[in-house]
């Protein structure tokens, strides 16, 4: 059955899981190669092998965490008092409450709420030509990431992943508008989850002994810098303290920073899973075409997909071009009827969109096909008998029988708002990465069967993807 699968363990895993380290590790590979379990696993050996530890077993999203949740329950079914000292949360829940266990509920500063900052502090700027959307980006992955706190540290600050230089007077232009947006965030009490990390980090690190003896964390692709921050002052570089399972290609929220600069220096200390349980040979190959076969993080931490295998085959994924919607929603109708002809129930079906304005389309083909279907957000799980409905960057983590990623237009991937809001090639080129892995997650939620389609003219990444290696 496939639950007994979704918590099984390969003897490379398992040596993996039980494996003692000297400090923070980490366990990489493509999309099925079991890092989730290998998280799970690991997360109940250092609760068995240390009978008064508290273990931390985090996760992207609160989501992510209710399956990790479901699967622990499963794995430690008969080992209930284990399960009692692993505490599974989204990074951000844990965060948010050993924060209020320190300094009281936090005011946190919606997107909404800073962006509306920005625009006031825009405003009140003379002489910039500054879009919203520049200043919130540069906001979020710079000003704010990095917990900025003065112009001079503004100026010296590493920009890797959003690499527009900026001339000097730009800078000072652009301090005075961030500026503002902190004093504008202090005056309403707000506080920024970055900002709540890194005043939690260093509480933390003041501490004589910390909240966790051990953290497991997967998705780590997606850390943020105040995360790994946090980590690091939760781990203090002891054996085995730290623990993380994560894939470079699904990196789809995060600019790229160093690790080691940070204190979690996970160099020699870092392995690859080969083999896919998840995902056909068919599916896996042909979703690798949409990355290179190897990536290195910024401490040269390399990643390889050239030696991955999968254990078992399937029907070719369909990539198929429609002039019209009205067209591309009944061939995704037929499609859907032929998977439930040959025994795919409702909730083995995926169907995934760009963003929130490609949702109708979905919709409407599901509706078309006469299927329930529940559209998934932060909050909304997938449910038996209910087709699920998502944006690309809620797919991370899930899995299904069949999968369709439809509306794959040219425009909308890789997104052209995105596109017209980079300073330079550098910048583009960090778009285009993180949209390629955009897809590459979307089709990799498929076990069994892939439909990739879009309107004519299409996405350029539809060429890669039907491209022979």
């Amino acid at each position: 059955p496939w639950d007994k699968w979704s918590i099984f363990l390969h003897p490379v895993q398992r040596e993996l899981s039980q494996r003692d380290f000297a400090g923070p590790a980490r366990v990489a590979g493509s999309a099925g190669t079991g890092k989730t379990i290998v998280a799970l696993h690991r997360a109940a050996h250092l609760a068995r092998t240390h009978p008064n530890a508290r273990v931390l077993l985090a996760t992207f999203s609160e989501t992510l965490a209710n399956a990790l949740r479901t699967k622990l329950r499963r794995l430690l079914s008969t080992e209930l008092q284990l399960g009692e000292r692993i505490d599974v949360h989204s990074i951000d829940a844990i965060g948010v409450r050993l924060y209020q266990s320190r300094f009281g509920k936090p005011n946190l500063a919606s997107r909404e709420d800073i962006a509306e900052l920005i625009k006031v502090a825009a405003a009140q700027t003379a002489d910039h030509k500054f879009s919203q959307r520049f200043l919130l980006t540069e906001w979020e992955q710079i000003v704010d990431a990095w917990q900025i706190d003065s112009e001079e540290a503004y100026a010296n600050v590493s920009r890797l992943g959003r690499k527009t230089k900026i001339p000097k007077k730009q800078q000072t232009v652009l301090w005075s508008i961030f500026q503002r947006v902190r004093d504008g965030q202090k005056s309403r009490g707000l506080i920024t989850m970055s900002s709540l990390f890194t005043k939690l980090a260093a509480a933390i690190a003041q501490e004589k002994s910390p909240p966790f003896d051990f953290a497991v964390i997967d998705e780590a692709q997606d850390l943020t810098v105040a995360h790994l921050r946090f980590f690091a002052a939760l781990g203090e570089n002891r054996p085995n303290s730290l623990f993380f399972a994560g894939d470079l290609g699904q990196r789809i929220f995060q600019q790229p920073f160093s690790w080691s600069e940070l204190g979690v220096d996970i160099r020699g200390r870092s392995q690859n899973l080969t083999v896919n349980y998840r995902t056909s040979h068919q599916i896996r190959s042909q979703s690798d075409r949409l990355l290179n076969a190897e990536m290195s993080d910024l401490d040269g931490v390399l990643q390889s997909r050239s030696n991955t295998v999968s254990v078992f085959n399937g029907p070719v994924p369909l990539i198929q071009t429609f002039k019209t919607e009205e067209k591309e929603a009944a061939a995704l109708s037929a499609w859907i009827l032929e998977r439930s002809g040959e025994g795919v129930a409702p909730h083995e079906v995926g169907v995934f969109v760009r963003s929130v304005s490609e949702l109708p389309r979905a919709r409407a083909a599901l509706g078309k096909a006469g299927v329930k279907f529940k559209v998934l957000d932060e909050n909304e799980q997938t449910t038996s008998g209910y087709a699920s409905v998502a944006t690309m960057h809620l797919a991370k983590g899930l899995e299904f029988r069949a999968v369709i990623v439809m509306a794959c237009d040219d425009e909308i991937i890789p997104s052209q708002e995105r596109i017209e809001t980079v300073g330079d090639d550098a910048d583009l080129q960090e778009v285009y990465d993180t949209e390629r892995h955009l897809l590459y997650v979307a089709c990799t939620r498929a076990r069994d069967h892939l439909l990739v389609t879009g309107i004519e003219p299409v996405s350029e990444f539809l060429d890669d993807l039907q491209a022979k290696n």
